[in-house]
């Protein structure tokens, strides 16, 4: 692959790589049985898409395990850290929304990302109406996670705006992305009888730097547990 083309594969694996760790990180602690399985099966789905990425840009094990934390080009939204079972909801939503439309317009082009993209779609679309499901019902539901899901919303509204920068070798046009998810976020959102922050003209709307390498707090912590083993037992196989 290009120059190019790699940056974006490694881009997309490390959003792909970091938000399947977070889910992952529900096992044992989900609210029901049910979701414990659902989540794992997304986490899984989306460690597959990492696996295929990253292979493109390297060694998948190296990039995973060996990279330091300025060196991870994945959007600061997948990072954050899970909260509530509504906080967590609310990120797949906005993600899900994000990764659908991004993969469709991939599918439909003429890239090194095709193959992957028209499988990815297919299980992005399952994340998109799980993380709906969800939202339509905490919000819609008791006076508390009505509460939860409002806050969940407000809180990471502002690591949304950093979806839609364009991304150096990735065929996709951003403006339409961003006009699109805007447009199903907010008529989602809306079912749920729950308010989004003010669009992306307003102040709410802010565009992190994780694809720059600027990382919030909770993301080192995070990779710490994720590299340990891996850096505890250089070389080690099963």
């Amino acid at each position: 692959m290009k120059e190019p083309a790699t940056s974006a594969a490694l881009a997309l694996g490390d959003d792909a790589l970091v938000l399947s760790h977070r889910l992952g990180e529900w096992a044992g602690h989900a609210p029901v049985l049910e979701e414990e399985v659902a989540l794992a099966n997304i986490a899984l789905d989306l460690l597959g898409q990492a696996r295929t990425l990253l292979s493109l840009a390297g060694d998948e094990d190296e990039l995973a395990f060996l990279r330091e934390e300025r060196q991870f080009r994945n959007v600061q939204l997948v990072e954050q850290p899970n909260g509530d079972f509504a906080h967590t909801i609310v990120r797949q939503l906005y993600f899900s929304l994000y990764q659908q439309s991004l993969y469709g317009q991939l599918a439909a082009g003429d890239s090194p990302f095709v193959p992957l993209a028209a499988k990815a779609v297919k299980e992005v679309t399952y994340h998109r109406d799980h993380a709906e499901h969800w939202i339509l019902r905490l919000g819609d539901g008791t006076a508390e996670s009505h509460a939860r899901a409002q806050t969940a919303l407000d809180a990471l509204w502002r690591f949304t705006g950093e979806l839609f920068q364009p991304v150096e070798g990735l065929p996709v046009d951003f403006d339409a992305l961003r006009d699109g998810w805007l447009a199903e976020v907010t008529a989602v959102v809306g079912r749920a009888t729950l308010t989004l922050p003010d669009g992306p003209r307003s102040g709410a709307w802010t565009a992190g730097a994780g694809r720059q390498g600027i990382h919030t707090e909770s993301f080192g912590r995070m990779l710490a547990e994720m590299q340990h083993l891996h850096r505890s037992h250089p070389g080690a196989t099963w």
